[in-house]
């Protein structure tokens, strides 16, 4: 059995739902440290002028040090209004839009303090959107204590996995070692982006990748799966 594990992110990539169709069980690292300014709190959509951030104010604590599972959301600020004018005016004529309009207006409606939730929110729905149905646990509901890569090898003997799918980036920071030791066999994600018909392109070169799922979506519909082939 296949495992993977992420953080929470607000609207991820594509690569972040390729390596949960690629597992048999997925994992919310929901206790480990929330890292400001990274891909946790924002990401990109595309635009008529290229492309631009969408970003949820987050408490940061004066030392930045704090779980993910503890992160609030700054309901100060008018974040709601301005994501969903945003979503609108970049997808509002993308061909398939219509059908994830109700989930934007529910979601943008609807008053958010905890991050996880509002992340959660949004993966589990377009994890169902793309007809994805891994497993979905929650790193804190598991026990988990350790840290670095004993975390890893925990979480995969918690839910049983005999394999460990890690990002391409774990190569820089993973013991492969300890995995040997623990008989799991460790994998590393291979995705390649795709291309599609994406808003506001008028040459092949003008696509844009590593846009939030969100471009896929309102672009391509349910042709989405077939294109990310899972």
């Amino acid at each position: 059995m296949i495992v993977s594990v992420h953080q929470p992110q607000y609207l991820p990539w594509l690569g972040y739902f390729d390596k949960i169709a690629q597992s048999d069980c997925f994992v919310f690292l929901d206790q480990v440290q929330y890292k400001h300014r990274e891909f946790q709190n924002r990401n990109k959509i595309r635009s008529q002028d290229g492309w631009m951030w969408l970003t949820l104010p987050i408490i940061v604590k004066e030392k930045r040090q704090q779980r993910i599972c503890d992160c609030r959301i700054d309901s100060t600020r008018a974040w709601q209004r301005r994501h969903l004018n945003s979503i609108r005016s970049c997808y509002g004529k993308a061909p398939f839009f219509k059908e994830f309009e109700d989930f934007f207006e529910g979601t943008y409606c609807r008053s958010w303090e905890r991050f996880v939730d509002l992340t959660v929110h949004g993966i589990t729905f377009f994890l169902k959107s793309l007809s994805i149905s891994t497993p979905i646990y929650f790193e804190s509901e598991l026990g988990i204590t350790t840290s670095s890569t004993a975390r890893i090898i925990d979480i995969c003997k918690k839910v049983g996995a005999t394999a460990y799918l890690s990002g391409a980036g774990g190569r820089e920071y993973l013991q492969e070692e300890l995995f040997a030791q623990a008989g799991i066999q460790l994998r590393y994600q291979q995705f390649s982006h795709p291309c599609y018909h994406q808003q506001f392109c008028t040459r092949e070169d003008d696509f844009i990748p590593y846009m939030s799922i969100v471009d896929l979506l309102c672009n391509e519909g349910t042709l989405s799966k077939e294109i990310l082939k899972i």
